[in-house]
């Protein structure tokens, strides 16, 4: 009986074989048993303790000029001849160790992010895992953009709305732990919600995202911004959830610019299914 042979792969579809398996075989030999996940867990947390530990040493050595960069606006928005006050011995001191430690976060961003991608890159294939520069910079990139937005615009903007309610019967004189206390929580949320576009890019690059996606489901995506607005926002008041959710909304607009861009490129009936 005459044998009919096979007929060969072109040596293009030869060669994305061969990359597909050496990615599922570095894949294979990159899986961890669950007590592996938490050992690799910790060693990243320890890494991104010592960096952040190493940030607030460095702002320290900035620490009245960080605390004039932040109290100084505070006290000016409240009028001539008014300062905030405090009534426990040690609130003046912690502060101080506050804003150094807003500080030393902001400095070891980059670090901790670091340390972030390198616990996520072992589950992933060696073509995702050149993504980790571009993840470390646009992570960074845009926390400092987000607390400086909340540093600029967020905060004064809602200091100023419970300053108005002051009156001839009613003195607005803050403290400055709660008043910090909010400062701080404004920039740690802008911050976090500022990587919604790196979270998005990531995930357009891995296909698990795509722009026509986020385009259909938008409506749905208004509607939880504003719910996450009302429920971050540090007040109840229409300002503070507007100035959350509208910066929200541009970032997912970005997002789809982003995801539109650079996002891995699907089969139409692939992604019309979908």
């Amino acid at each position: 009986m005459a044998l009919v042979p096979f007929p060969k792969k072109s040596t293009s579809s030869a060669a994305d074989d061969d990359d597909w398996e050496d990615d599922d075989s570095e894949s294979e030999q990159g899986k961890m048993s669950f007590l592996d996940h938490l050992d690799e867990l910790r060693r990243r947390i320890i890494y991104a303790v010592i960096a952040l530990v190493v940030g607030v040493i460095i702002a320290a050595f900035f620490m009245t000029d960080l605390y004039n960069f932040v109290m100084v606006p505070m006290q000016e928005a409240l009028g001539p001849g008014k300062q905030m006050i405090y009534t426990e011995p040690t609130e003046g001191l912690m502060l101080y160790f506050k804003i150094v430690l807003i500080a030393g976060i902001l400095i070891a961003t980059p670090a901790i992010m670091t340390q972030v991608w390198l616990f996520v890159a072992p589950g992933l294939y060696t073509h995702e895992k050149k993504l980790a520069i571009p993840f470390v910079l646009m992570a960074t990139v845009f926390f400092v953009a987000g607390s400086a937005f909340a540093h600029y615009v967020v905060f004064p903007l809602t200091w100023k709305f419970f300053g108005s309610f002051a009156n001839e019967q009613v003195e607005f004189l803050p403290r400055i732990e709660p008043a910090f206390g909010l400062y701080m929580k404004l920039v740690l949320i802008f911050g976090a919600i500022f990587q919604m576009p790196t979270l998005v890019l990531f995930l357009a690059k891995m296909g698990v995202v795509t722009a026509r996606f986020l385009i259909r489901n938008m409506k749905y995506a208004i509607l939880i911004i504003f719910i996450i607005g009302a429920v971050l926002s540090p007040g109840t008041d229409p300002t503070g959830q507007v100035l959350m959710a509208v910066p929200m909304l541009v970032l997912y607009c970005i997002s789809i610019g982003l995801a539109w861009m650079f996002g891995k490129k699907r089969p139409k009936k692939v992604e019309e299914a979908s």
